[in-house]
Parts: structure tokens; sequence; C-alpha cells
């Protein structure tokens, strides 16, 4: 077992003691994210069962088409903001609305205050390449066409053909860049 501190007893305590004088709002702020959840998962579910039944995407796996996971994706989405994520932004709404309410020197010493962003960043390029991916099986032609009968080759030879792009794409920024940091360091 590990000792804690008095500093975190003595923020668990305060934790406790502000749970304590509004248990109300957060047993309900925690009931609403508990259904938000068991919602989103029993929405999806349904979701892809009845995709299924009316033909907005093959049965088998091996099937599926660009095309159709593109469909399955955006439709997946629009069902779960419909159905979960209107409701979860105006509770959000609420919650943060009953937050504003409570005094500051109530939310002090539960150490809410500001916190540095920088640790939060990145996680950009893999949606990046993704959508790189999808332009180039739209632009062979191939959008329409079952994955399953893609080679080993075709997709190895995309993945390296979307690398080139980002490199293009990135390293011609940085050449000129570096070259302008260049030309004006000569100067001075």
């Amino acid at each position: 077992m590990s000792e804690q501190t008095p500093e975190n007893q003595t923020e668990e305590a305060t934790w406790r003691t502000f749970i304590r004088n509004h248990w109300p709002a957060f047993s309900t702020f925690t009931a609403a994210a508990i259904i938000a959840f068991a919602t989103a998962i029993y929405v999806f579910l349904w979701f892809t069962s009845n995709a299924q039944t009316i033909g907005l995407v093959p049965s088998t796996l091996n099937m599926w088409s660009m095309a159709n996971a593109l469909t399955f994706v955006v439709y997946a989405v629009l069902w779960e903001l419909a159905i979960v994520g209107i409701p979860a932004a105006i509770t959000g709404i609420a919650a943060w609305q009953w937050w504003k309410r409570i005094p500051e020197t109530e939310k002090a010493p539960l150490g809410t205050g500001k916190k540095s962003k920088s640790r939060q960043a990145g996680g950009a390029i893999s949606p990046l390449l993704t959508i790189a991916f999808a332009i180039k099986i739209y632009l062979d032609g191939n959008w329409n066409q079952a994955i399953a009968s893609w080679s080993l080759d075709y997709v190895i030879g995309s993945m390296v053909t979307i690398l080139l792009w980002a490199v293009a794409i990135f390293s011609i920024p940085a050449i000129i860049g570096v070259v302008w940091w260049l030309s004006r360091g000569k100067k001075a």
C-alpha cells in the first residue's frame, strides 16, 4: 500500500466535502453520464444491425468498399449525435451553468485552476493519413470495389504514395523557411 501525503489527504477530503455538499447535482450528472454511455452503445448496436438489414452496407465485411465504410461512419455519427449528442450537450451546458454559480471560494481548494494545454496537443496525423488514403482510393477508381479484392502490393503502394505526398507537402514549406532563414542570417 502506498502512503498518502498530507496534501493528497487534504485534497481528497476537500473533494469528499464538495461532493457531500452538492450530492443531488453530482448524482444527477453521474447518472446522466452512465445513461449517455449506455445509450451510445445501444444506438451503435441498433444502427449496425439495421444498416445491414436495410442494405446500407453488405453483411459480410469482405464485400465492403470504401464507399460503404464512409457511408456507415457518417450515418452512425449522425444517429449518435441525434440521439445521444444533443441531450448530452444540453446536459453539459446545464452542468457548466451549475458550475459557474458555485462560489469561487468553494471551488478554489479543489485545484481546478487552468492547466497547460501543451500536454494535450497532437493526434492530427492519423486522421490526415486516413483522409489521404481515402482520396488515393477514390483517385485510383477503387472507391466502390470490395476491400477484400485489393492486393497487399496495392495497399502498401498506396501507403508509400501517401507518405511521399506528406513529405512533399511538409518539406516544400520547410525548405522555403530554411532558405529564407539562411538568406536573412547572411545579411545581418
